[in-house]
Formats: structure tokens, sequence, C-alpha cells
């Protein structure tokens, strides 16, 4: 058994910590999500973000029209073909995003302590004394004291790229506000973020209904990320949405949680989303900084307990110009896997950054040395207690099939699955080892024509800590014999070696349906 399996136990051993990192065919088990944007658009980049380790393509329609991102997407199909490495497609709503809008896209010069005004008039020109804003309820939403920040990529606190406002006085439309820090706004769009204030605007605008029901539709959407998520029903009226369009039914819901309104309704949330995208970027704003910790605990702890995956942003700024992260932000993303995080997501560090794909190395990296020392059996023992007995069938499988993965050290665990619900409740058990899923499409019709589903559920595993897709042969059928089990095994086996996850006189754990029994079997292998 290689070590990277094997569960260090604490206190860490300083020899693994002098050793140098392995490189695998799965360079982590916590999944990378990439936003493909100006600097991350070309089939050969696409092409060395997939290699190091994205397995999810973000789509962020904040910038960009359908036809910029058509482009961008047609690429990624092109880079998927050549490296052979799946990948899901995540599409980012704009919701009620509050934005400046700068159309001569001139640099702002902001300075401490001067005056500007946001005013509604977006035929004005935007200049370091006027900011026309995409929002006429600003002047009702907001008091004397309330603070403001404006920025591409919102306040932390170091940049001079993003500004501070305090609101002075409401005229009419039109806000006053002191400036609190000198910076320089550029660009033709920043966000406007309003600590701890209610926008009366729908979280699905009719703006991200037009480009789901055309972009998303044309290109069978896996992901869609539902921005500023405030309430449950914003994710029930979402999924009624994309119900009535096609395929897009099947599309899975990551509810990104963004300020204080999703916070007090996260529970609800949950329930109803099928993952989350905690948006670091903006809670940061919402929440004093000395609590936003406590939100990421809470929260990761509460999806990996409903077995959803729990996605987190925000991880490595630094590197949207610098080629090593910042010790804080190396610390960060191994806390984020520490704490059960399924998938880190890149924004700017990979739209933008000058090193996307080093970015996504470096950040795999990490994750991977953070899996190592990942207390395991601990969690194991926490969520089997929170599910609490009796245990469905199912959970009682896959629990059951972690069990054994882990008690004989089985190199990998291979479930066969339909609709991707075994697997998942199997990596929701977090095994120390890769699950490779093998989705076995199933053959529907809408009594017009026969089609195979299976492509969709493989795709959405790959945002799934731990969960690695492969799609079986359709005329393999799905309720099958123990001999097409057999040829289907082999098959996993035979890609499980050539991906160097399984060597000779390894033990592998298979999960599968015999009939209307589930079955868990121990295999070793001979040479």
């Amino acid at each position: 058994m290689h070590s990277n399996h094997l569960l260090l136990e604490e206190p860490i051993r300083m020899a693994s910590i002098l050793e140098p990192s392995k490189p695998s065919f799965f360079p982590a088990m916590t999944k990378i999500v990439g936003t493909l944007g100006p600097k991350s658009r070309s089939v050969e980049v696409i092409s060395g973000c997939l290699k190091a380790g994205m397995s999810v393509a973000r789509f962020d329609f904040s910038l960009g029209d359908t036809e910029y991102h058509q482009e961008t997407l047609e690429n990624l199909k092109i880079a998927v073909k050549s490296t052979k490495k799946l990948c899901a497609v995540m599409l980012d709503t704009v919701g009620p995003e509050l934005q400046v809008v700068n159309k001569s896209e001139h640099s702002i010069s902001l300075q401490a302590d001067a005056f500007v005004v946001l005013t509604p008039d977006q035929d004005k020109e935007a200049t370091s004394e006027l900011l026309p804003i995409n929002f006429d309820g600003l002047s009702k939403a907001v008091k004397k004291r309330d603070t403001i920040f404006i920025g591409q990529y919102l306040f932390t606190g170091s940049e001079t790229t993003s500004v501070w406002l305090e609101v002075d006085e409401v005229k009419g439309e039109d806000v006053v506000c002191v400036i609190k820090n000198s910076a320089t706004l550029a660009g033709s769009l920043f966000t406007l973020h309003i600590s701890q204030i209610r926008i009366d605007l729908p979280t699905l605008t009719d703006n991200d209904k037009e480009v789901i029901s055309t972009w998303g539709v044309r290109n069978n959407i896996d992901i869609l990320s539902l921005s500023f998520t405030r309430h449950a029903e914003d994710v029930r009226h979402a999924r009624d949405f994309l119900s009535k369009l096609g395929d897009l039914h099947q599309t899975q819901i990551f509810a990104k949680i963004e300020n204080i309104e999703g916070l007090t309704h996260f529970d609800e949330i949950l329930q109803e989303a099928d993952g989350i995208i905690l948006s670091r970027g903006n809670l940061g704003i919402d929440l004093p900084p000395e609590k936003v910790f406590l939100f990421q605990k809470a929260a990761v702890y509460k999806c990996n307990m409903a077995g959803k995956p729990a996605v987190i942003t925000r991880v490595v700024d630094s590197m949207t110009d610098n080629l090593r992260p910042t010790r804080a932000e190396a610390t960060d993303v191994a806390n984020a896997v520490l704490d059960g995080s399924d998938a880190i997501l890149l924004g700017a560090e990979t739209l933008r950054g000058l090193y996307p794909v080093e970015t996504i190395s470096i950040v795999g990296k990490i994750c991977a040395e953070a899996e190592k020392v990942f207390n395991q059996d601990l969690y194991f023992k926490k969520t089997v207690k929170y599910v609490g007995e009796p245990m469905t069938h199912l959970e009682s499988i896959a629990s059951s099939a972690v069990r054994a993965a882990i008690k004989v050290k089985a190199s990998v665990i291979i479930v066969f699955t339909s609709s991707g619900r075994a697997a998942r409740l199997i990596a929701k058990y977090r095994p120390t080892m890769p699950v490779l899923s093998v989705v076995i499409p199933r053959l529907k019709t809408n009594q017009l024509r026969w089609s195979f589903t299976g492509a969709f559920e493989a795709r959405q595993s790959l945002i799934v800590r731990g969960l690695f897709p492969m799609l079986a042969d359709p005329r393999h059928p799905a309720e099958s014999t123990n001999s097409t089990n057999e040829s289907i095994l082999k098959v996993a086996l035979d890609h499980g070696k050539a991906s160097g996850v399984i060597k000779p006189h390894d033990r592998v754990v298979v999960c599968q349906k015999v009939g209307d029994a589930s079955v868990v079997k121990i295999i070793e292998l001979e040479d």
C-alpha cells in the first residue's frame, strides 16, 4: 500500500513533512473549480488547468456575453477530448448584484476623506466625484453611517483596488458618501456591496433566466450556481424554472451563500439545494472578521452531515499576481480540507490571474497533503452517530463499504450506480481512498425517442470529494446479471490499474446491486 492512503496519527511525524510530495493520477481527493475567463480561455491554458487538477469549469456571467462564454466552452470541449479528463460545467448567475457602471473604462482615483456621490443615473460619466450604479433603490435602502464597499473583487483591507465608503447623507435618489481609503478603480464594472442591508431584487433575475434558457439549455449545464441565495424559496423557484427547460431538470443547484440573510436561513436552504458554495468574499464583508471562520466550520459540518457538497471560495487571492500563495493562504486551503470541504473554487486567481495552471497545481498539492492527515476515524464515527439508527438500507451499505475498505486497507472503492446516489453516500463517509464511481447508463424514452442517461450523473460527481466517475458501456444493462457486472468490473479495474491507483496484490472493495440485493465484496488482486 502506498503511504498516501494511510491515515497519519497525531502528532504528525516530522519525517512526513520532509518527504517530497508525490505526484499521482488523482492530484487530490478535494476537487478544484476553476473560473474560465480572459487569462484562461485558450485551449492550451484550459488543457493545462485540466491536467493540473481542475474538474469543474465555472462560467461567470457577471463578465462577458453568451457568445464570449460559448467560445470558451468550445475550447473546453477540445481540451477535454485531448486530455481525456472529464470536466463539469457550472453556470454562475449574476443575481441581484449591485454594480458601478464605468462606460468610458477610464481608471477612477478616489482619495481618502473626500466625498463621492452614488447615483442611479447610468447616463452620467463615472468620475472620482460621481459613480453611476445599476440600482435605483439605493437611497431607500441605506441610512447615515452605513458601510458600502466597491471594487472589482471586494474589499479585504489591504489592496488599493477596492474602496470602503461610509454613507454621509441621502439627497433624493443620490447617496453622498465619505471615502475611507484611497484607491484606484480600474475596468468597466465594479461590484458594490452594502453591509447587512437587504436589496429588494429577485435572486434569479430576468437576465439570468435569459442566459439559462439559451446558453444553459444549449450546453446542458451540469451545475447552476445560484448567486445571493437568501431563502429556500429561491432554490425552489430556480428548480421550478429549470424543470421546464428540457434536460436541465437534471441540473444540480448549488446555493451561493453571500450575506447575512442567506446565513440566517442556511438550514432550510441546505435542505433544498444540491450543494452549497460559501462565498467568503461577500460574507467577509457582511460578517465581522472574527466570525467568518465560525460560519465556515459550522456550514461545512452541516453540509457534510447532509451528504451535500460544500465549496469554499477566495482562498489564494494573492496568486492572482504572484506565483506562490502566502503562508496564511496555504494554511487556509489546508484548513478548508480538514474542515471537510468537498471543493475549492478559484475565481480571480484563474479568471484574470497571471498563473491559472500553477495556482490549480499548488492548491491541489496543499489539498493532497491535508488529506493525508485528515482524521478519517473521528469523522466516520461522527457521521455514523449523526445519522443514527435505524439507518436506511443504502446508508448502511455505504458506511459498511467504507468501514470494510479502511479495515482491509483497500486501495480503491468501486461502486456501480445509475443515479449517482450510492456513490455520493459512500463519499459522504470520506474514505481515505478514491471512490471509482461507475455510472451505468439507463435507457429512457419520451415516447418519441430513446436516450441514455448517465453523462449528467457522471459529471456532477466531479465536485464531490473523493469521487472519480467513469461511464460504463451503455450496452450493459443497469439491472445486470453477474456476468455483465463482472465485465464492467474488469473495465473499472483496468482503469484503476492504468491510472496507477490499483497495483498487484492490492485489495479493492466493490459495492454493487445484484438483482434486488446490495452487495459489498472485497477482492484481492493477483499479479
